[in-house]
């Protein structure tokens, strides 16, 4: 499987790409990050665990900080209707993070690379485990992030008009 050289994803994403072009629609930078996320946690339990050596996990956790700062967003390429349970995207992030943190440990991309898709970088964990937790690390920092926000601001705006119109006498407009 040929993947263009200047791209951090592998073989996997490249035959998602060529094989499934039913859309252009791609997968949401929330949920990208909410992946790189939960790839950032496993590098770091596995390391804990002694699953994985620390330099690994350390350029995996540096990989992915890379992903959640915005870098490599062009990196993930794919569609967002995608088969099983977010295989294709777990496999995406997985290809990056490892070529990535084979580069910052001082190795190169592709079949020699230092850190490996499905030995380091999804260890202890599969799609049917990372896509659903993303799922719900994207819905629960959009509920933080920006639906919070907005209710706290629209319960001061209550609130404000509750005090400024308190003297308002009203008739009751129930059965207007």
């Amino acid at each position: 499987m040929e993947v263009p050289a200047d791209k951090l994803w592998g073989a996997q994403t490249q035959r998602s790409l060529e094989h499934f072009r039913i859309s252009t629609e791609k997968m949401p930078v929330s949920l990208i990050h909410a992946l790189a996320l939960t790839k950032r946690a496993a590098a770091k339990v596995n390391q804990d665990l002694g699953l994985l050596a620390a330099e690994k996990a350390s350029a995996i956790i540096q990989a992915a900080d890379e992903v959640l700062a915005g870098k490599h967003a062009d990196e993930f390429p794919l569609a967002i209707w995608q088969t099983g349970s977010g295989t294709q995207s777990n496999m995406n992030m997985n290809e990056v993070l490892a070529n990535r943190a084979s580069e910052i440990l001082g190795g190169v991309r592709g079949m020699e690379r230092k850190v490996h898709p499905n030995d380091d970088v999804i260890k202890s964990h599969s799609s049917t485990d990372v896509f659903p937790t993303a799922m719900h690390v994207a819905a629960l920092l959009a509920l933080r992030e920006h639906l919070i926000p907005q209710l706290s601001a629209l319960t001061d705006t209550l609130r404000d008009n509750s005090h400024a119109f308190a003297a308002s006498v009203n008739i009751g407009r129930t059965h207007l």
